[in-house]
């Protein structure tokens, strides 16, 4: 199990207040690592930071906007001078905007692009400046089926998804002589805040039963094996992949 093993090593997870990034956060606390939530609601951070601690996790705080380059940037250098080197950086933070396509506003377009697409690029890049030179660093991206799979009322989500599947590659590709592994996570349906509206329709659930083979919601805890897998020593020869955790979604017609 020592291929596992975290201890010691500092976490950055961005948007990890809730739903898969608070999941995740609790699963590398777990495995001894050091983990730094991230929000723009100081007081929420704070709120599950104490949580964490109650539960013996090792738990800083960052609150910064991870759409804003500078901020981006300030931050991981306040992290990286006060709390430690960042061995391991989660990308999580994301929105969803549903509506067919020809009624999408342009504010709601750059706003996805931004949250999801944007944020990726800002933090993986401060925080490969600071690896690079350790020769040292995991970077976890948090794609989506729908990365593969298209679906009527999310084509922008799905084009933010998509980008993030080839982004993890390039990262990969610039990276992993530097000894950087970037790999993504591709999560199938999960019940979290951000889907209960299709949660607790019948008709979608119903859908979404017979159409993975697994016949069910996943629950955001059965995404910590991944992430602690790609966070830790042993997966230190895979490089530029996406794992997909979709019940079998899309190996699946």
């Amino acid at each position: 199990m020592q291929l596992f093993d975290l201890t010691g090593r500092i976490a950055l997870v961005t948007g990890s207040t809730r739903g898969i990034g608070l999941a995740l956060a609790q699963g590398l606390a777990r495995e001894g690592a050091q983990v730094v939530l991230n929000g723009r609601d100081r007081d929420r951070i704070e709120a599950v930071a104490q949580g964490l601690r109650n539960g013996g996790a090792q738990v800083s705080c960052a609150s910064f906007d991870v759409t804003d380059a500078a901020s981006v940037d300030l931050a991981v250098d306040r992290i990286e001078q006060d709390v430690g080197p960042i061995a391991i950086l989660v990308n999580n933070a994301g929105i969803q905007h549903r509506s067919p396509l020809h009624e999408f506003t342009d504010t709601k377009w750059h706003e996805l692009m931004r949250t999801n697409l944007d944020s990726v690029f800002y933090v993986s890049r401060a925080v490969a400046r600071k690896m690079i030179p350790r020769k040292a660093g995991k970077i976890i991206n948090i794609a989506s089926v729908n990365a593969e799979l298209g679906r009527a009322g999310i084509a922008p989500y799905a084009a933010t998804k998509g980008a993030i599947k080839q982004l993890t590659r390039g990262m990969a590709c610039d990276w992993a002589r530097f000894n950087l592994q970037v790999n993504a996570i591709g999560p199938g349906y999960f019940n979290t805040e951000m889907t209960q509206a299709l949660v607790r329709d019948p008709e979608f659930t119903a859908w979404l039963e017979k159409r993975t083979p697994a016949g069910r919601w996943g629950n955001v805890e059965e995404l910590v094996g991944a992430a602690v897998f790609l966070a830790s020593d042993a997966s230190s020869f895979v490089n530029g992949q996406i794992l997909y955790v979709d019940g079998g979604m899309t190996a699946s017609v």
